[in-house]
């Protein structure tokens, strides 16, 4: 029996970093752990399995050998303590996570907009306006997620549950396929475009993303400096105006769709709009819900979450009969990406409970002794950056990473605090970008079947570069020049 090269190199990963011995002040356990999560990272990477079925096979190892890869000696000795019913518990925990459920909800908000075809209607009326070129359209995507960021602090609920069921409808009507070699002609490309521009829009914002209050609740807290909305905002604006103009132009360039403009598909467009007639009940029914969603994930934080909001919609719209529960249960993508994420949100987590994340920090940062303020700002801002590929939650960065490289930026004489703690919090949105779990969004459009796995760790590391070279040549000298 031939055993693919793709199937073998996540378990040869994971064993060749598992025989290597721990690094110093790492303990054994964790450097294990840390070999299953690498090992999964590369199984993703190469999916010789769906995503789900990778994710629940690292959770279950890890569970299954949690005595050996998840619990320290100290932990085991403990009189009462249930390793099976702790690694059980935790395995299980990603299916509790909110942004998990709110990403399964961008999905049947999808759903409904193809089911009452008011999907399809908004896209033929883009393509109308603006299908003359592909170009254009990347452009109305990006301005789209510009006007509503700084209203929805959730780029989940903005772009996840609101833009993207909207623009899954424009590339079959450039007969450009999910999962097909077709995608190229037009999807790939809309679909980049439309995460790109919701991780800038997350960074310029206070307001536009969640873990971004939380970030500045901690650098208060930690080194007692505070940042206000306007601050926040003007900091990051040459950086996030730059990168929104650039955006659907680079990736243009870089992953270029093969449908570039036609005249016909905007003609095209107007008939099918006369052919499908007035709104209809259900339309009208999915637009009104739709809008109370946005309204909820705007205005209504202080009454409910934004989760609350997107489960409270799809129930009215299985009420109202806008979907079915056959049609729920019969999107396989949703709940793919359901298990996919749920489980990785857990291995993910396993790093910071194991220890690995916070040595990890300490170990590299303490390399920082005696380098001068201007090469340590330049190194927490690279580690706080691309450590991102260890984390599948912003929050979770946020509350291992920052308040981490605050202390160890404190300790350096003659390093400027403000700049260090306002340049760790705007990357929190445009570090989205890395991995197709580094932010909410990113499962979503990962799921679209219009960016392979290959394609998405490709792009996501090409553009990391390049957000991150954008912030440190224009927005760390921007920053000291305002301050």
């Amino acid at each position: 029996m031939n055993i693919p090269w793709k199937a073998v190199a996540p378990v040869a990963v994971a064993i060749i970093i598992a025989l290597i011995p721990a690094p110093a002040g790492l303990p054994q356990f964790a450097w294990y752990y840390f070999a299953i999560f690498v090992g999964v990272i590369v199984g993703l990477m190469f999916e010789p399995l769906p995503g789900g079925a990778i994710g629940l096979i690292g959770v279950a190892l890890v569970t299954v050998l949690s005595e050996y890869v998840f619990f320290s000696p100290d932990q085991l000795a403990k009189s009462g303590f249930s390793s099976a019913r702790a690694s059980l518990s935790w395995a299980l925990s990603g299916f509790s996570n909110t942004t998990v459920w709110l990403i399964f909800g961008a999905f049947m908000f999808a759903l409904g907009y193809e089911k009452t075809g008011l999907g399809r209607r908004i896209a033929l009326l883009l393509v109308k306006a603006m299908g003359r070129k592909t170009l254009t359209l990347g452009y109305a995507v990006t301005i789209a997620d510009l006007l509503l960021a700084p209203f929805t602090p959730s780029n989940t609920a903005r772009s996840g549950g609101t833009i993207y069921p909207v623009i899954r409808n424009l590339p079959p009507l450039y007969d450009s396929k999910p999962n097909d070699p077709s995608m190229r002609r037009m999807g790939s490309y809309l679909m980049w475009v439309a995460l790109a521009a919701t991780c800038v829009t997350s960074s310029m914002f206070l307001t536009a993303l969640a873990p971004n209050l939380l970030a500045v609740e901690l650098v208060r807290k930690t080194a007692q400096i505070e940042f206000t909305w306007v601050q926040w905002f003007m900091a990051f604006a040459p950086v996030g105006i730059l990168l929104l103009a650039l955006v659907p132009l680079l990736v243009y360039w870089i992953y270029p769709p093969e449908v570039k403009e036609g005249a016909e598909v905007p003609a095209w467009a107007a008939k099918e709009l006369g052919k499908m007639g007035p709104l209809s009940q259900r339309e009208i029914t999915l637009g009104v819900l739709v809008l109370i969603a946005l309204l909820l994930w705007i205005f209504g934080g202080k009454i409910m979450e934004a989760t609350t909001a997107a489960i409270l919609v799809i129930s009215l719209m299985l009420l109202l009969k806008v979907v079915t529960w056959d049609d729920i249960t019969a999107n396989k993508a949703a709940w793919n990406t359901l298990a996919w994420f749920a489980t990785l949100v857990a291995l993910a987590d396993g790093l910071t409970r194991v220890g690995f994340v916070k040595w990890f920090a300490e170990s590299v940062a303490g390399q920082l002794s005696g380098v001068s303020p201007t090469v340590a700002v330049i190194a927490l801002l690279l580690i706080n950056f691309f450590g991102h590929y260890l984390f599948a939650s912003v929050t979770a960065h946020v509350t291992a990473m920052i308040p981490v490289l605050l202390a160890v930026a404190s300790t350096i004489p003659g390093i400027n605090m403000t700049t260090v703690a306002l340049g760790l919090c705007l990357q929190l949105g445009i570090m989205g970008i890395l991995t197709p779990y580094a932010t909410g969004p990113s499962p979503v459009y990962y799921g679209s079947g219009y960016l392979p796995a290959a394609d998405y760790w490709r792009l996501g590391a090409i553009f990391g570069v390049i957000f991150f070279a954008a912030f440190m040549v224009i927005g760390v000298p921007w920053m000291l020049a305002i301050r």
